[in-house]
């Protein structure tokens, strides 16, 4: 019966991480939207720059003092510490629609981004309920908060419009306030039912809670989350602009097929936790960076068309031209047929298409000899990169990153089970670097290549280095310690 009401109490405590780090992640991408939209209305005439910067800089915020905020979590226990989280952001959001200049709104931006660091409170709060066999499905469940940026591209555009149509100018200072009202509400819902726990007997020092930093593996496991998570982050951002410039989408559509890449990708984490509980963690992370590896391989063929030299006509015999036409040319009584253009009406072909032609590159009259040229060829092979492959293949790994999340987070307890805080701060705060600087990343390849797949190169990279590098790992345990292999290996 205790076992019984303890689960019933941790199964509560999930409920509310869950609810309050999906509203924590709602608000942290409130600035995708909102500040799209005050800058197409002409509210505010911000310059591209500016606008990247208040993008990013709720992402940066909430990556950088995720550690500090793991921190904090193991010394007081998740119950202050989020509760606290939670009504201190809602300030800067209701202090928003008083901004009326970038420095203002950069810096509120800053504030209210702390909320991204909930994710370091929710980890470290949530492990603590519940046994190692459940840790995989506890905390892949509470990482489908991550939903909260699809609630918001969803949600936000609408309500921004309501709330425009009678006041055009103020209507989208409603919004804000509005995402403070819930993260207020949830803040007192965790003071009022949420209970504090802590790691026992936990008396480390600041500096003695950071050595576990010193241990590759954190760096490790860092690496894999700034892909699955960092990355997932950047291209949800990332995909909108590439869908309306690569296939002509509308905005509206364009949001939607970014939202159909970012929805499944965090809901799916839950499903991610019980496979990493069932199978093992590393078993898990091994199909999603080999997944990784070979969805962005497919991914990174953009969408081209390549022109070439095809089979051409050669004189069988010494001569002189006496008819040349688009069809046919004659050497003495010998006719040579000559390849005529095609035109395909295939459009968005899932496979690439081949054409080929020949061009006369002789005069009537002219004098050949033996094998030379007398029409060349010209083939053209399209590839259209066909919009509806190119979506399957992003949710597809958008489900891929979705369960690699929670199996990162599944090594954290079992290797540092009096650190979780700690570690998983400062795992979040590499995967949250990702989400700030992949954009700026594939902003540069872009630019230098001229192709909007050239992010997928940078990910299929990533994802082999990540691959290598956990495998080398593998391998050098499996030598190390060959008689305690079995029990060791499931945990890596």
């Amino acid at each position: 019966m205790e076992n019984t009401n303890s689960l019933s109490q941790s199964h509560k405590i999930l409920i509310l991480n869950t609810l309050a780090f999906t509203v924590c992640f709602a608000c942290w991408t409130l600035n995708g939207v909102l500040v799209t939209f005050l800058v197409d209305n002409g509210i505010f005439h911000w310059s591209v720059v500016q606008v990247g910067w208040l993008l990013g800089i709720p992402i940066l915020t909430g990556s950088i003092m995720r550690l500090p905020i793991g921190i904090l979590t193991d010394k007081f226990g998740g119950k202050y510490v989020f509760s606290l989280l939670l009504l201190l952001c809602s300030i800067p959001l209701f202090l928003l629609p008083l901004a009326d200049s970038f420095i203002t709104f950069a810096l509120l931006s800053f504030l209210f981004g702390m909320v991204g660091t909930s994710f370091a409170v929710g980890i470290g709060y949530t492990s603590i309920w519940y046994p190692k066999e459940w840790q995989g499905r506890a905390l892949g469940i509470f990482g489908m908060g991550n939903a909260g940026a699809a609630i918001t591209t969803f949600l936000a555009p609408s309500l921004l419009n309501h709330f425009s149509i009678e006041d055009p100018q103020n209507g989208w200072k409603i919004l804000p306030v509005i995402y403070g009202i819930a993260l207020v509400v949830i803040g007192i819902a965790f003071l009022i039912f949420a209970k504090n726990k802590k790691i026992e007997n936990n008396t480390k020092s600041v500096s003695q809670m950071l050595q576990s930093l010193k241990c590759a593996r954190v760096w490790r496991f860092g690496a894999y989350y700034f892909l699955v998570f960092g990355c997932f982050v950047a291209y949800s951002q990332w995909l909108l602009p590439n869908f309306m410039n690569v296939y002509q989408t509308s905005l509206v559509m364009g949001g939607l097929f970014a939202t159909l890449f970012s929805l499944p990708s965090g809901v799916i984490r839950a499903f991610g936790g019980y496979l990493s509980d069932k199978f093992g963690a590393r078993k898990v992370m091994y199909w999603v960076l080999s997944s990784s590896v070979v969805l962005s391989a497919l991914l990174m063929v953009p969408k081209m068309e390549i022109t070439t030299t095809g089979p051409g006509v050669l004189a069988t015999k010494k001569g002189t031209i006496t008819q040349v036409s688009n069809d046919k040319i004659k050497v003495g009584d010998t006719d040579f047929a000559v390849a005529q253009k095609k035109e395909t009406d295939v459009e968005n072909a899932i496979f690439p298409t081949k054409t080929s032609w020949q061009q006369v590159v002789v005069q009537q009259n002219q004098t050949v000899k033996k094998k030379e040229l007398l029409a060349k060829g010209i083939t053209v092979i399209k590839f259209d990169a066909n919009m509806w492959v190119f979506l399957v293949l992003v949710i597809l790994i958008g489900i891929s990153w979705g369960i690699g999340k929670a199996a990162v987070y599944k090594h954290i307890p079992e290797y540092f089970p009096t650190e979780v805080g700690v570690v998983g701060g400062m795992v979040g705060m590499i995967g949250g670097l990702g989400g700030f600087f992949g954009p700026i990343i594939f902003g540069y390849l872009l630019t230098a290549t001229g192709i909007w797949s050239s992010s997928w190169i940078f990910i299929l990279v990533f994802s082999a280095l990540c691959l290598i590098w956990m495998h080398y790992t593998i391998t050098k345990i499996m030598n190390e310690k060959q008689p305690v292999l079995s029990r060791v290996i499931d945990r890596n």
